[in-house]
């Protein structure tokens, strides 16, 4: 067994500050998507560049997803402390300049630095709470980082609204200062810095180099899959920006698993792999994030383009998705903290989130609002326990000297998981559009004639933008289209949220995979001790963690 983590020794008063001070960081790394979203606008046609929109954010998505196993790793070898200051300090820096930028080159260049350090602090945030508590204890303090995030998608879309319209876009990003400098201050000076005894153990370049050149690429093809910046149009699966990125990336990965399969210290443990509670637990955070990715991007898109409300009021249209996984994830917590059981929870909570995604495929232009909250809410009551519960649950697989490693990897996969889905997603958000449009053109009474001007419109085509579809419409139709605009602009809100809906048919297929991912995992009871000065456990739970334990300290 690995020895006592130092940091558990401490006061019950330096912990708490500490756990305040590393949430403070992860509602920073959460806040920090959802205000620069709702500024974006502004901050382009400030800037200029409106071609470059798209790099704004995907600067951010790939600098911040490829440094997360690193940052887990590096935080084994050379301690938590460390590391997070690091990532803390150059994520601040990060928001600093990017509050300084003067055209979009240097804002995509900052917004990049800015994402380097932002992949510090999800993992380390929740491999720190690993450090300081027992596996029993970790459930109530892993629930409220899960509530943490889904406040920082209620509060970041007032919040950057407000700041650009009533001081400046600038300050969407200087905002994070006070925040962040409040959490490094603590961290420098409470936090100690752990690091593995012994010989310091070599770091894998090269497989760092090949993980990073695989990852990017992929990334890079699922963003142009989604929208391609020049032309405003998606792009085909086969298309090279897309295709043939993803392919090169396909094949980098195949060379680094080669490479981490032989590396005497990979920054990703291949053999975790082989304890069949971590890698179950991976697998159903990846398609859980598929599935949540979905409602948590296009629901605002339809209230936004289907209910012509603007964007920082549609963020609070999804509140009953957000209250539940707030609440569920605070409780979820507590209920494992108290019992050290987890399997039964996790797999209901997966059944409830399939059946919220089931019943959001029923979404029209016209569905109620409280009967459309009422299925939001449904499936944030599912998605919520996920939020802290698999955090647990790997930590708790693993050796302590690789929770580090095991987090983020759970991290990386959670964000692979909702990047992924959001470009299958799109794809056949559009082309269910595309099919459903004509039918209901026929439906409201427009006649046939007319219905041939929409032929082939794709979902990222002007028809489902936000604004004001009717004016549109008048200046872009002929004359003898106008009498039937209304019925017009009703088909399209109508086709609209039909494919909306129907893209959360995919995601009720993630989900149920997940149930079955999840009903595989072999529950390990939560250990209510640390180290080799464990008091002794039970027969039932000694055998349950040597057989997950030994497997994993073997390659």
């Amino acid at each position: 067994m690995d020895a006592v983590h130092p940091s558990i020794e401490l006061s019950q008063r330096a912990k708490l500050a500490i756990v305040g001070a590393v949430m403070l960081g992860l509602f920073l790394s959460a806040l920090d998507q959802t205000v620069v979203g709702t500024a974006l606008p502004t901050i382009v046609t400030d800037l200029g560049g409106n071609s470059l929109y798209v790099w704004v954010v995907t600067a951010y998505l790939l600098t911040s997803t490829v440094t997360i196993p690193m940052y887990g790793k590096l935080s084994d070898i050379f301690g938590r402390k460390l590391m997070l200051i690091i990532g803390i300090s150059v994520f601040l820096v990060g928001s600093a300049l990017s509050g300084l930028s003067q055209n979009m080159a240097e804002l995509i260049f900052f917004r990049g630095l800015q994402g380097i350090g932002a992949g510090a602090l999800f993992p380390i945030s929740l491999a720190i709470i690993g450090d300081l508590f027992t596996p029993r204890e970790r459930g109530k303090y892993q629930g409220f980082f899960g509530a943490v995030f889904g406040l920082a998608f209620l509060v970041g879309p007032f919040l950057g609204g407000f700041i650009t319209d009533n001081i400046s876009w600038h300050w969407v990003f200087y905002v994070n200062l006070p925040i962040g400098l409040v959490a490094l201050a603590v961290i420098a000076t409470i936090l100690p810095n752990h690091r593995q005894e012994g010989p310091r153990p070599s770091i894998d370049y090269l497989g760092t180099l090949v993980f990073t050149a695989a990852v990017i690429p992929l990334l890079i093809g699922l963003t142009e899959k989604g929208l391609d910046s020049s032309s405003g149009q998606a792009l085909g699966w086969l298309d090279w920006r897309v295709g043939g990125l993803i392919a090169v990336s396909a094949v980098l990965g195949a060379v680094f698993v080669y490479i981490e399969h032989r590396a005497k210290e990979p920054i990703v443990p291949l053999h975790l792999f082989k304890v069949r509670t971590y890698a179950a637990s991976q697998v159903a955070m990846f398609l859980l994030s598929f599935a949540f990715f979905i409602g948590v991007i296009f629901l605002p898109r339809y209230y936004q383009a289907v209910r012509d409300i603007s964007a920082t009021a549609s963020g609070y249209m999804v509140w009953p998705l957000l209250v539940g996984l707030m609440g569920t994830s605070v409780l979820a917590g507590l209920l494992i903290s108290r019992t050290g059981k987890y399997k039964v929870l996790l797999v209901g909570s997966m059944i409830m989130a399939t059946i919220g995604l089931l019943l959001m495929t029923q979404l029209t232009a016209t569905v109620g609002n409280w009967t459309l909250w009422a299925w939001m809410f449904v499936m944030g009551v599912g998605v919520g326990p996920s939020m802290s519960a698999y955090t647990v649950v790997v930590q708790n697989a693993v050796p302590q000297k690789y929770i580090g490693v095991a987090t983020s990897n759970l991290t990386f996969f959670r964000q692979m998981g909702g990047s992924i889905g959001l470009a299958i997603a799109g794809t056949y958000l559009a082309s269910t559009f595309t099919s459903r449009l004509p039918k209901n053109l026929a439906a409201a009474g427009v006649p046939r004639q007319l219905t041939s001007a929409f032929k082939g419109a794709g979902s990222n085509s002007s028809l489902t933008g936000v604004g004001n579809l009717a004016g549109q419409l008048q200046h872009t139709l002929p004359a003898a289209a106008r009498p039937f605009i209304s019925d017009i602009v009703t088909a399209i809100h109508q086709s609209l949220a039909q494919a909306i809906g129907g893209s959360f048919w995919l995601g009720a297929v993630a989900a149920a995979v997940a149930v079955l991912a999840t009903l595989y995992m072999k529950e390990v009871p939560l250990r209510t001790s640390m180290g080799s000065h464990s008091k002794p456990a039970p027969k039932e739970v000694a055998t349950a963690q040597t057989d997950e334990a030994e497997l994993v300290a073997t390659k």
